[in-house]
């Protein structure tokens, strides 16, 4: 038995999205035995844009009874059956998500006409619903309405059910574990299962082949389907325009940061947010006190006048202000690691006294000289190796003139003494507030981190 089924809602995305029609019609497998349809007031108001499409105001459902009022009638009219939509993860969703906050659980197998049309007749342009039926010669009335959807719904999974076929398909996107209930309508499950379980960046394409969305991940396949599962808002609509998805292997999370912030400054994804704004900068600075102490201390870049190093977050300044203290015997109070303070004690750093009168001053000063001057170095040109997307290769990060310029990946069997020997292997990059975080963070992170220091550049 199946329920085949059709929503109209306020249209605010699934988990502030309200029914307020609903029409479900079940079928035998031969003919129609059973009707439900209904108006939903959904005690908000509906916007003008889903009016223009409906037809459907706050007139309309005034009187309408409420979910709550007809949520058990649902539940028990499309009790043992299989439920049926166009796009079945939409309508399937958004009334699971109104019983759940009714405190009801709902829970029925699904099938996707979209899916199951694309398998059982394939190289059509469009498989929206009225682009389907005009092809198929379905007739549709009442267009965006859920009586006039679900029976046109009806007539075409009774075509489906009478294509060559049809018993295997239907078998196998009814098994728990194909995924078929789960995917986008229009992504091909060949090319899911295609994916890769490796870290690396993946892109998710529409019907003309635009990059709609870049991600990065440890594990490709397994980031992928989690987007499947999402119930917000801007997922569900990627997911809905999404009928390719490409990848490529990074072998490391570093890799796939660096690859993931190239691919969505290249190709500006519409369903990215990060990395489209200004990053927020911050910068060690030096001043001298009325005592005559250097004081290395933090701020945002455009309220510090002479930056000795940049950064992109106060943990990553307060992390490397504690590595110097540490390495240059710094003290922490005048580090701007503890503040107001007479006499530092900080849990892992122990200065040689300058706060309590036990070191001089100008003592104390030259150990920050020395830090100031190592900072200064950092603006210099070395790679340092990462994990390759094979056990037989490694991956390269090239830092010119301490800025991030690329990435590569080499053979093991290959050796190199200079930049000159990496250069058929470097895919050059722009540095750009977001890979200069990346890297910077991971160079914090992982200061023992072998560096091979080279002298000359790549022109």
């Amino acid at each position: 038995m199946y329920s085949i089924v059709d929503i109209e809602t306020t249209g605010n995305g699934i988990k502030g999205n309200k029914i307020t029609e609903i029409a479900i019609f079940k079928y035998d497998g031969f003919k129609i035995i059973d009707e439900y349809t209904s108006l939903v007031n959904p005690q908000c108001d509906i916007p003008f844009f889903i009016t223009g499409l409906t037809g459907i105001d706050n007139q309309t459902v005034k009187d309408a009874p409420t979910i709550d009022q007809i949520a058990k009638e649902i539940i028990e009219f499309t009790k043992d059956s299989i439920f049926v939509a166009h796009s079945v993860n939409f309508d399937y969703n958004v009334i699971k998500n109104e019983f759940k906050n009714l405190g009801l659980e709902y829970v029925r197998k699904k099938l996707c006409t979209v899916r199951l049309s694309r398998k059982l007749i394939p190289g059509y342009h469009s498989y929206s619903l009225g682009k389907l039926c005009s092809a198929l010669n379905i007739p549709l009335t009442d267009r965006h309405r859920a009586r006039g959807d679900a029976h046109a719904t009806t007539l075409l999974f009774d075509k489906l059910l009478k294509t060559e076929g049809t018993e295997e398909v239907f078998k196998k996107f009814l098994n728990a574990r194909s995924q078929e209930a789960t995917l986008p309508p229009g992504l091909p499950k060949e090319v899911f299962d295609n994916l890769p379980l490796k870290p690396g960046v993946y892109y998710f394409k529409d019907r003309l082949g635009k990059i709609i969305y870049v991600g990065k991940a440890i594990n490709i396949k397994k980031r992928v389907l989690s987007h499947f599962y999402d119930k917000a808002s801007k997922e569900i609509k990627m997911c809905q325009v999404t009928v390719a998805i490409d990848f490529e292997l990074a072998g490391s999370n570093l890799l796939a940061l660096l690859m993931e912030s190239n691919a969505i400054k290249h190709h500006y994804p519409e369903f990215n947010r990060a990395q489209k704004k200004n990053v927020q900068q911050y910068a060690i600075f030096g001043y001298e006190d009325r005592k005559g102490i250097t004081h290395l201390a933090y701020n945002k870049l455009k309220a510090v006048p002479v930056p000795l190093m940049l950064f992109y977050s106060i943990s990553d300044c307060r992390t490397y202000l504690e590595t110097l203290c540490k390495t240059f015997d710094l003290c922490p109070k005048y580090c701007h690691l503890q503040e107001n303070v007479l006499q530092c004690s900080h849990y892992t750093i122990v200065c040689n006294g300058v706060c309590r009168g036990n070191e001089t001053v100008e003592n104390y000063n030259q150990s920050v000289e020395k830090a100031i001057s190592h900072m200064k170095l950092q603006d210099e040109h070395f790679v340092f190796t990462e994990k390759g997307r094979t056990p037989d290769e490694q991956a390269f990060v090239y830092i010119e003139n301490g800025k991030y310029a690329g990435y590569g990946f080499i053979s093991n069997e290959n050796t190199f003494m200079s930049f000159t020997d990496l250069e058929p292997y470097l895919v050059k990059q722009k540095n750009t507030f977001e890979t200069q975080r990346i890297v910077q963070s991971y160079l914090i992170k992982h200061p023992q981190k072998k560096l091979i220091a080279v002298a000359e550049e790549i022109l």
